[in-house]
């Protein structure tokens, strides 16, 4: 058996995309100031199928704690509205023609430590996941010692992957200090 058998890059990369994912979930959290991103999960009923607001309306950042939207089709502005209002985000847009203007609010003690909890849980999802790729990669080192590596690759392999989830599961834990500061923060 060769060393080549185990795909440590695929592991590396399936690990990865577990941070950026987390990454992505940190995105979206509202933290008293602007950020475009936030609007990334939030989709609307357009032409028939969903789609998420930024692929039907131009999002901008003019000040610190003001979001603009400019709706491309005024006949979807409606839709692109009421899709925030209930998105949960506690933004209400004021709706100019097909511009909308969504001030940002300060947030309160309560929905801060709302929001840090949150961003625990994404955390936490990222770093299972982290962990079920590390579950999978012992289980391919286990199936090449049944076909025959030796005990020294073996123990080499799983080395490397216990490694590289300590160091995944360092960076998630690392994101989430960062993104707790920039919450609780006032």
């Amino acid at each position: 058996m060769s060393e080549s058998e185990f795909d440590i890059a695929n592991i590396s990369k399936r690990m990865g995309g577990a941070l950026e994912s987390v990454r992505g979930d940190f995105q979206t959290l509202r933290t008293g100031r602007a950020s475009a991103s936030i609007l990334d999960n939030i989709y609307l009923e357009v032409y028939g199928s969903k789609m998420p607001v930024n692929q039907c309306a131009t999002i901008n950042v003019p000040e610190p704690r003001l979001l603009t939207i400019n709706v491309w089709d005024k006949g979807n502005v409606e839709a692109v509205e009421k899709a925030i209002m209930t998105s949960g985000l506690g933004i209400n847009p004021v709706t100019e023609g097909t511009l909308m203007r969504l001030p940002i609010p300060e947030l309160n003690e309560e929905r801060r430590k709302e929001l840090s909890k949150l961003a625990a849980q994404f955390a936490e999802q990222g770093k299972v996941a982290v962990r079920n790729v590390r579950k999978d990669g012992m289980d391919k080192i286990k199936r090449l010692k049944q076909d025959g590596i030796s005990e020294d690759d073996e123990k080499f392999w799983a080395d490397e992957v216990q490694e590289l989830t300590d160091t995944f599961i360092t960076q998630i834990d690392e994101l989430l200090r960062l993104k707790q500061e920039d919450i609780l923060k006032v």
